[in-house]
């Protein structure tokens, strides 16, 4: 299980190390990996001072767990730069979505994660989602993909349940993670999970890749539901339930 870390901010804004720091603390038993600046670190939208700070809290306070940072940008030029950041401050690997810009080929998308990975050093995970980057990978373009060199590992991020067990079987030496809580008991032949219930319920998530039951995944859609992970602004519930429970100081998000 690899947590996507929410980006904890003081009331002021900015980066708080301190209950990076907590967060990190507060799940790091049950994970194996931490992923800042991603989707539920709001990393689309931080700046580049903002997204610098929570890499390098990040990768201080991670004591032995692997940093995969978060690099969501629209262009492949400035996915480039930014990758080459994380390497300096110290990242593990990078996660990676497509460029922000609707309408590209399959092999513009393609050409994309190849050109990332041959001008940064560090292994590439590949984030396939659309809501963000409004870009959805074919199979065969993800097999191609997952066939370049450096690539390490998949947040398949499609909500396609089939499609998840596809992309599975098609890239065995890839490992894929469930990127949505409400698909876990489907996603068989993945490798694990990412999502940001693991901020909150590291234990109940890990409890579900164990015994992949309908009974446990009936448990993780009520908490869900519950604390507001399945709206469109999960990420702002998902802090705001952190801070209820003291582990961070403010529930501010980047869009206040």
């Amino acid at each position: 299980m690899i947590v996507p870390l929410v980006t904890p901010l003081t009331d002021a804004g900015e980066v708080s190390p301190q209950c990076v720091a907590r967060l990190i603390d507060s799940v790091r038993d049950e994970v194996t990996a931490v992923m800042p600046t991603l989707s539920s670190g709001e990393g689309w939208l931080l700046d580049e001072a903002r997204w610098r700070d929570m890499v390098a809290a990040t990768v201080t306070y991670a004591a032995g767990l692997p940093v995969l940072a978060g690099v969501q940008l629209p262009t492949t030029d400035e996915v480039v730069a930014r990758a080459r950041v994380a390497a300096d401050l110290g990242a593990d690997a990078i996660v990676v979505t497509t460029p922000f810009r609707k309408g590209l080929s399959q092999d513009e998308l393609y050409r994309h994660y190849a050109v990332v990975g041959e001008q940064t050093a560090l292994p590439l995970f590949v984030y396939h989602e659309e809501a963000i980057s409004g870009n959805r990978l074919d199979l065969d373009t993800l097999v191609r993909v997952c066939a370049l060199p450096g690539v390490a590992g998949i947040k398949e991020s499609s909500g396609d349940a089939e499609l998840t067990r596809q992309i599975a079987r098609a890239v065995p030496a890839v490992p894929v993670f469930e990127g949505w809580e409400n698909l876990l008991v489907e996603a068989e032949g993945t490798a694990g999970f990412i999502g940001p219930l693991a901020n909150l319920e590291p234990g109940l998530c890990g409890l579900m890749l164990r015994e992949r039951t309908q009974e446990n995944q009936d448990e993780i859609n009520a908490v869900c539901e519950r604390l507001g992970l399945y709206k469109d602004d999960w990420y702002r519930w998902t802090k705001a339930e952190l801070k209820r429970r003291g582990v961070i100081e403010s529930d501010r998000t980047v869009v206040a």
